[in-house]
């Protein structure tokens, strides 16, 4: 199966305002659309080792998100908010001809794929959320000062005189992704520096812009995630790490809002599962996740196009 999917593989280049989205797409020309959404400093290398254990007779697209990657970084002073991401997710299957597909999305990713199918429901048979359960809700007491920092970080950022960019030798570009994300195997790591990093007179530099790191200043709050969440009409899957991101949450109000989410998926059916791992389970540890995602798209997805 693996080496049928990966003989597949090409590069995407989608053209947008300020440049172009990146990606790669592999599987069968007329196969079951899937688009898989990457989490925040991440990129598109981050399904390379899911995507072959996965179903063949889908097409997978893994894009670059903005300002991730190989895509391009916004134009100077937009800030990178989720609606901006869920509306360069149209772009991309606007220019593919896509009008009805699934989304597997990590983290980051799966918060734009949750909020994607809650505005277009048409477009999404199928939902895979891994290791966050879609939707983000900020504590309502606490969207001004979240709102007011991610402003600040950007003008403090415009006023700086333009750094050069730090270049890394491979070997320490390496240790720096590890140090920020100590869970990600060695074989992990160098996945994500084959987008993450571009190479420079002396060196490396990380492709990713740097804005990324500030704070979204566009918050939803637990009602307005609900309501979003009702509006979802793809059957859904969240697959939660034992060890994963929920578990570092320090507010405690923030995991009652996810436990409320969760709540909420199960009542209407869907699945909530956990397997034994980390944030990046579907990096380190595909097989972990696999069987559980084709059982979905072949069971959710696949079956109900044929008996449609």
């Amino acid at each position: 199966m693996s080496s049928t999917v990966k003989q597949a593989v090409s590069e995407l280049s989608v053209a947008v305002p300020w440049g172009q989205i990146r990606g790669k797409v592999c599987g069968p020309d007329r196969g079951h659309p899937v688009l898989c959404l990457h989490g925040w400093a991440d990129n598109c290398g981050s399904f390379n080792a899911l995507i072959p254990l996965l179903p063949t007779e889908c097409r997978y697209v893994a894009v670059d998100m903005p300002g991730h990657g190989l895509s391009s970084h916004r134009p100077p002073g937009v800030f990178y908010s989720f609606p901006a991401y869920v509306a360069d997710v149209r772009r991309v299957v606007d220019d593919l001809g896509w009008t009805k597909f699934s989304i597997i999305g990590h983290s980051m990713g799966s918060n734009i794929a949750a909020m994607f199918s809650a505005l277009f429901p048409e477009m999404v048979d199928g939902l895979v959320l891994l290791d966050f359960p879609g939707f983000y809700p900020t504590v309502t007491s606490d969207v001004p000062k979240i709102m007011k920092q991610g402003i600040e970080e950007m003008l403090q950022f415009e006023k700086r005189k333009k750094d050069e960019q730090r270049v890394y030798t491979y070997e320490k570009a390496a240790e720096r992704l590890s140090t920020a994300n100590p869970t990600l195997t060695e074989a992990s790591v160098r996945t994500l520096l084959e987008r993450g990093l571009t190479q420079t007179e002396g060196g490396f530099v990380f492709s990713r812009d740097l804005r990324v790191n500030f704070k979204n200043i566009v918050r939803i709050t637990q009602e307005q995630s609900l309501e979003m969440q009702s509006k979802i009409q793809a059957a859904v899957l969240v697959v939660l790490a034992d060890k994963g991101i929920i578990g570092t949450l320090s507010n405690s109000n923030e995991q009652e809002l996810i436990t409320q989410l969760l709540q909420d998926y199960r009542g209407r059916n869907h699945s909530v599962v956990t397997v034994p791992g980390d944030h990046h389970v579907h990096l380190n540890n595909p097989e972990a996740v696999a069987p559980l995602i084709s059982d979905f798209l072949q069971t959710k997805v696949l079956s109900q196009q044929l008996t449609a």
